[in-house]
Order: structure tokens, then sequence, then C-alpha cells
């Protein structure tokens, strides 16, 4: 039995789910487990899949094949969530991270590239505001809404060698949440982050399997752990915490001394 409140007759959008290891479904998961309609999002016709297993678990999914990053996808993706029920409570904005085929960018300040750098913005922060822009306007309406940015610890809170696009668009993230959350607080619209540390979801590299061992938990954590954070916050009872950044990392930006280990 879910200690949450019952999100029946509720309408919830995840972006980003079509990995079947990931944060975006999982979260798809819990959301539908305690009775929300799920529309589901991913750049290829995986969703299927995803919609397919959520069905067999009892649950109630659309998916939308969906490259956010072109213009008109995301007021797309919103009007398909509100053919379901005329309404939309809950958006997950997990999209983001690298698309499907294409290899992670490792390249420090001097070898980035104008291509690299407006693709790191436009794939993990652009595609979080064109989303929350539509869905925002629909909340509104309703005098109710609950919006998650996943975004990340690497940008707000720790970084990695590379990728500084990736490092900048998940730090803006933050700060739009927090802008979005003071311009909505009056209208029943929370709107917070999570950041996750290492995940072992369907995409982890091996060095990043390493990583995770060496949090002060001694372990990566799991994407039904990140769903959990986020199930809270996209809950009823949540209704006075807005504009936060939830960090879920296993303790791993806490040590300043990483030779240390319990």
């Amino acid at each position: 039995m879910s200690i949450f409140q019952s999100l029946d007759g509720q309408v919830a959008l995840v972006t980003g789910a079509g990995n079947s290891l990931g944060i975006g479904f999982a979260v798809a998961k819990a959301l539908a487990a305690d009775g929300a309609a799920v529309v589901l999002t991913s750049t290829t016709e995986r969703i299927h899949e995803r919609v397919a297993e959520l069905d067999a678990l009892g649950g109630n999914a659309i998916g939308v094949v969906a490259d956010l990053m072109q213009p008109g996808a995301a007021d797309r993706v919103v009007a398909t969530a509100l053919g379901v029920a005329d309404r939309l409570d809950i958006c997950v904005n997990n999209a983001g991270m690298i698309a499907v085929g294409s290899a992670a960018t490792d390249a420090d300040i001097e070898h980035t590239t104008d291509a690299s750098w407006h693709d790191g913005i436009e794939r993990n922060l652009t595609t979080c505001f064109a989303v929350t822009r539509a869905v925002v306007a629909v909340m509104r309406r309703s005098g109710y809404g609950r919006v998650v940015n996943i975004s990340s610890t690497s940008g707000p809170v720790q970084v990695f060698h590379g990728d500084v696009a990736y490092h900048a668009a998940k730090a803006g993230m933050v700060g739009f949440t927090r802008a979005v959350a003071l311009e909505t607080a009056g209208h029943g619209i929370t709107v917070n982050a999570v950041a996750p540390g290492w995940i072992a979801s369907g995409s982890q590299l091996q060095f990043e399997q390493v990583a995770g061992a060496l949090t002060p938990i001694g372990r990566s954590g799991t994407p039904d752990e990140i769903a959990a954070a986020v199930r809270f916050l996209a809950d009823r009872s949540a209704s006075y915490i807005t504009g936060q950044l939830v960090v879920v990392d296993g303790g791993n930006s806490l040590p300043e001394d990483r030779s240390w280990r319990p």
C-alpha cells in the first residue's frame, strides 16, 4: 500500500521514458501504480514497449514519439496529454542526457565546439523550458499542478572533467526551477528539481559503476530510488515545497577528503 495520496483521475506527463531501466520509466511506473494516467515520451518507437509494460501492470498509459528539441514538439505532447482527460496535473521533465545512438561529449572548454555547446544546452535545458512553458499554461487554468525537473548533481553540486554544456544546462535547470516556482506559487503549482547522483540505470557506464561504489553509501542508486523522491514531490501532500533541489546521491557530495572511507 502506498504512503501517498491516490492519483486516481490525475494525468501525468513523463518525458524521456524510453529506457526500460531508466529513471523516466521508473517514475512512470510509480505514478501509474498510484492511479495516474501517464503520457510517456521518447525519441524512438521503443516508448510503445514501455506503454505495453505499464498496461500489463494494470496502468493506463499513452506513448508519444517526440524529439523535444524540435519546435512545436512540446506543445504537441502536451496536447496529447490533454486529450486523455482534458487536464494535466503532473509533469516530470526527465528528457536530456544524450540521444540514442550518440556519444557523450568529453572535451575541455577550449575544444568545445559551438555545435556541441548548443546541442548540450538545447537537449538538457531548452527541452525542459519548452515542456514546462506548455504545461504551466494548462495548470494555471486548473489552479493545481506539480512540476518536477530531473537535474543532476553534475553542475548544481559537483562537476566532472569535460562536457561543460551539460554542467551548465543542469545547473541552469535549477535556476529555471526556482524562477518558475516563484511565478507559479500563487496558482497552486509547485516546481521542484531532483538531482540524481550515480544511478545504476540501463545507460550506466563501467566507470560510473566504479564511482557509485565509492560513494559513502557504497553503491550506485537505483532508478526506483529517484522515482520515490519524484513521487513525493508529485503528491498533493507536498504542497508547501516549491523551488527546491532534492539531492539523491548516496552522500557522494558530502566528503571533502576523497581518501576517507567508513
